[in-house]
């Protein structure tokens, strides 16, 4: 088809979302190569042969003046450099490879050639010697290139950008980057790189950005002369040590300066001034105290001084420094005591002091912060009430107060705001009821309440909330049945944490079947996102050019990450992050009763599930073998009876199962994972056999009668002795021998074991007493009970 259109001059199918056939061909005998007038060819993602290789035919094209194409394997075709009219060539892929052949023609015969891509190629030859001029814009990141940085760049007299970042470049700074007259965007982070930074390298008349991270540079030159241009300087993840460099005083254009993971231990006793910085990052270093030239920085944005061994309470100084602009501040994990003063930083939209020792009651003034939009408060000592004025902040959008001892009632948020899309109180005090307020968080997608003492029936109403993905309301004291009317859908759960409280009646299966997110409708492609929540302004004005103003802005890029802790294989784990796959229902340690409800089933994505330690009876139904996605099955500590299903089998990716402490019977099935299980997933079942149990099917032990489920006492005892290990056996034999003598004396000499019974009567249950009754009638008889 594309034959009949011989004057096409362009052709673009980037990023397609191909769902039919397309009458496009890279196939060597393709029409495609026909098209002698196409001079632009972009197939960038589109995969129209997947595992293709790029064929050489690509070479007829002589016409071409920009061609992108990504998505191929195999060796990339000498004879692309027979295209001498291309102006930009951007090669991409990890399968593409480049040999030293084509890698040199590429240089020597494409003359006209202003820009060059060819990330994430794999690049087995090293970099040629003679370089085209005409070069604007070389990117050979993500290449596998070694060895020393080669002098050949030193010809670029026309590169404005240069990126050999993520590769395994070693040995000093390249010299041959000064002659680089025209250089803005220099990139050479993630390497190995050693030594001293030079001077002349901040002397480049035309620099801007200069990323130098990831490396291991251990000192900057001594003296550094004036720079007007420089704006970005990243230095983060060397091994620079001792105070803060002073030679870097002169780069007063600067915008913004990271230092981050660096063995800085504090300020270089010089008044450093940074005139126009808006971005200073100076995480996990060695800092001891605020550094003192903070006083000398009035633009500031952007801060994080986190994850350093600053101690006390935060200076008088600090909070009251008027930073206008001051938009983001990170203490976090320091050691920072005292109460938390007033801060005067009204354009502040991100405060983050989690991980400190700070304390006292949280002061009302925190609500004049009217840019809010991420407070992190967590793992800090704070206490009382929580200010109401919270849930008047009209661009609040994360509140992270967990593990503190905040108490009182939940605080009333939402009065006025519809922003919170993340709610974490878990770990504190709280008592009453959950705010009916709550229900106007129409955008909350996190609301987690769990470890307080919050004294309330099922919220149902939060399921009118269409975003909400996460609830926990684990380790409270809710109560009572969970019932939910049809409109209560909850259709974007995917944790659902209820464990540890009083929740009774049946389970649920109606709500079941309204968790919509938890089943798969056929659209998951295994792509995983997570959770969270990102701030970020450009620091830069409007006259830079815009390529710059991009990386400036992911730079400063501030993210929240919703995380969760969640009973995981039987530990309880925190997940840092919360990403989309994850689909967890923990029901476990309440009083549910009831079958296990089949429509479980339906939920294919369900991710784990914990039923234990509740009062659910009847059989495991194997309708349970569809969730093939579970990883964590635990129903132990009920009084499920039957077989195990034989269709529990097909849960392919099961990594855990426990359905100890049961009445479970019968043979344990056998294939799949259920060979990976070991004898814990299965005590407590005394009429189970086969592996890996060592109790052979077809035997019996006729000293044992099964358990009756009717027989309250006969479970009530079962549960008594679940607790017993030797140690407590050992230990109340001997105690009960001394005892036991000293009674039978007592008994033998007043003949009246009646009172002995009577004493006994209020501590154990009717089953004990029944036993006790029969040792008593036993007395004359003169045969050994036996137990």
């Amino acid at each position: 088809m594309l034959h009949n259109f011989t004057n096409l001059e362009l052709l673009a199918l980037p990023l397609g979302d191909i769902s039919s056939p397309i009458p496009v061909s890279i196939h060597p005998n393709s029409s495609l190569f026909q098209l002698h007038h196409l001079h632009t060819l972009n197939l960038d993602n589109n995969y129209l042969n997947p595992s293709s290789s790029i064929p050489h035919n690509i070479g007829r094209l002589r016409n071409l003046r920009h061609l992108k194409l990504s998505g191929f394997d195999g060796k990339i075709p000498t004879e692309i450099s027979y295209l001498s009219n291309l102006v930009s060539l951007h090669l991409s892929g990890y399968g593409l490879q480049l040999d030293e052949r084509t890698f040199e023609a590429m240089f020597q015969n494409l003359t006209n050639l202003e820009v060059l891509s060819l990330s994430e190629v794999n690049i087995s030859s090293p970099i040629p010697v003679n370089i085209s001029s005409s070069l604007r814009y070389l990117d050979l990141s993500h290449t596998n290139l070694r060895g020393i940085i080669p002098h050949g760049f030193s010809n670029l007299q026309e590169l404005v950008e240069l990126d050999l970042s993520n590769n395994n470049f070693t040995g000093p700074f390249p010299s041959s980057i000064l002659n680089l007259t025209s250089l803005q965007y220099l990139d050479l982070s993630h390497n190995s790189l050693n030594g001293t930074i030079h001077s002349w390298v901040f002397s480049l008349p035309s620099l801007l950005d200069l990323k130098l991270h990831h490396n291991q540079f251990s000192r900057v030159a001594d003296e550094i002369k004036t720079n007007p241009t420089l704006v970005t300087l990243y230095l983060s993840h060397n091994q620079f040590n001792g105070p803060f460099p002073r030679s870097l005083v002169n780069l007063t254009s600067l915008a913004l300066l990271d230092f981050s993971s660096n063995n800085i231990t504090g300020d270089v006793g010089i008044n450093i001034t940074f005139p126009r910085l808006s971005a200073l990052l100076l995480s996990s270093c060695e800092l001891k105290d605020f550094p003192h030239f903070l006083r000398n920085l009035k633009t500031l944005q952007f801060l994080d001084i986190s994850n350093n061994k600053i101690r006390g309470q935060i200076p008088n100084w600090f909070s009251g420094m008027k930073w206008d602009s001051l938009e983001q501040l990170n203490l976090s994990r320091n050691f920072l005591t005292g109460h938390l003063g007033e801060f005067h930083y009204y354009s502040l939209e991100s405060l983050d002091l989690k991980f400190n020792f700070l304390q006292g009651p949280l002061p009302s003034s925190i609500c004049n912060l009217r840019s809010l939009r991420i407070l992190d408060l967590s793992r800090n000592n704070f206490s009382n009430s929580i200010p109401n004025c919270l849930g008047s902040m009209a661009k609040l959008t994360v509140l992270d107060l967990r593990r503190n001892n905040f108490s009182g009632s939940l605080p009333l948020l939402c009065t006025q705001s519809t922003s919170l899309m993340t709610i974490v109180l878990n770990g504190n005090q709280f008592e009453g009821s959950v705010p009916a307020s709550l229900h106007n968080c129409v955008g909350l997608k996190v609301l987690d309440l769990g470890n307080n003492a919050i004294n309330d029936t099922f919220p149902a109403w939060l399921g009118t909330l269409e975003e909400l993905q996460v609830l926990i309301l684990k380790s409270n004291k809710f109560h009572g049945p969970i019932s939910a009317r049809k409109k209560f859908c909850f259709p974007r759960l995917r944790i659902f944490d209820l464990s540890h409280n009083a929740f009774n009646g049946s389970l649920p299966a109606d709500i079941f079947r309204n968790f919509k997110a938890m089943i798969k409708n056929g659209t998951d492609k295994g792509n995983i996102t997570y959770m969270e929540t990102s701030v970020f302004r450009s620091l830069v004005d409007s006259s830079i050019k815009d390529w710059t103003m991009y990386k400036l802005e992911l730079a400063i890029d501030e993210v929240y990450k919703d995380s969760v802790r969640l009973m995981i294989k039987g530990n309880n784990i925190e997940l840092e992050r919360i990403s989309t796959i994850v689909t967890a229902i923990d029901l476990s340690s309440n009083h549910f009763e009831g079958d296990i409800p089949k429509s479980l089933k339906d939920l294919s994505s369900l991710w784990l599930l914990n039923l234990s330690h509740n009062n659910l009876k009847g059989d495991i139904p194997m309708e349970l073998g569809q969730l093939n996605s579970l990883e964590a099955l635990d129903l132990s500590w009920n009084r499920l009876t039957g077989k195990i299903p034989q269709e529990l089998t097909r849960m392919n990716f099961l990594a855990f199962l426990n359905l100890s402490q049961n009445q479970l019977v019968g043979r344990i099935p056998q294939g799949s994972q259920f060979s990976t299980f070991e004898n814990d997933s299965y005590g407590g079942n005394l009429d189970l056999c086969g592996p890996p149990l060592s109790k052979q099917c077809g035997t019996s032990d006729r000293s044992h009668v099964p358990q009756s489920l009717e027989d309250e006492a006969e479970e009530d005892e079962s549960y008594f002795f679940s607790g017993f290990t030797w140690e407590s056996v050992v230990i109340g034999y001997s105690f009960g021998l001394v005892v036991g003598t000293v009674m039978w004396s007592l008994m033998f000499k007043y003949r009246k074991p009646k009172w002995f019974v009577e004493f006994f009567e209020g501590i154990y249950p009717k089953k004990m007493r029944n036993r006790l009754q029969f040792w008593t009638s036993c007395w004359n008889c003169h045969v050994e009970p036996h137990v």
